[in-house]
């Protein structure tokens, strides 16, 4: 029995976006500079949109408020922080599979955010962003006149 396989010549654009997105992050885990070598890509990431706002969570534990900068322009978002490495003459690891240094995750969002209403928290290592999105974006009712 043979099987065929129908080929969608013409992928959409968003489709394809996603898909070079997941082959860069795959790329950009870290390994080839020996930062996170033990992770996939960091930070962990949930992202996810309402009506008016995109949402980020990000798992960043060990990471200080200090050591954390937060950046938009346009539709993008940039985390940048860094852990710390646990040095000293004394100190000798046994097992170290948690990673340390810097790190940087740039997330390219569907649409325009609005920079001055962005908010961000760091509660238990977890860090929330709420992106409002452009007030061009964000759906009005028109009121239907009687002519």
């Amino acid at each position: 029995m043979m099987l065929f396989r129908q080929i969608n010549r013409m992928a959409p654009p968003s489709e394809l976006r996603r898909e070079v997105e997941s082959v860069l992050d795959r790329f950009s885990t870290g390994l080839d500079r020996g930062l996170w070598p033990h992770t996939r890509v960091f930070p962990a990431m949930n992202v996810w949109e309402d009506g008016e706002c995109f949402h980020v969570e990000a798992e960043i534990p060990g990471v200080s408020m200090k050591e954390l900068d937060i950046y938009t322009s346009g539709n993008e978002l940039t985390i940048k922080g860094q852990r710390k490495v646990l040095d000293g003459e004394a100190l000798m690891y046994h097992r170290q599979e948690r990673g340390a240094g810097e790190f940087v995750r740039v997330l390219t969002l569907p649409a325009d955010v609005n920079p001055d209403k962005v908010e961000a928290t760091l509660n238990d290592g977890v860090l929330t962003i709420v992106l409002p999105k452009s007030e061009a974006l964000v759906p009005r009712k028109i009121s239907v006149k009687r002519a």
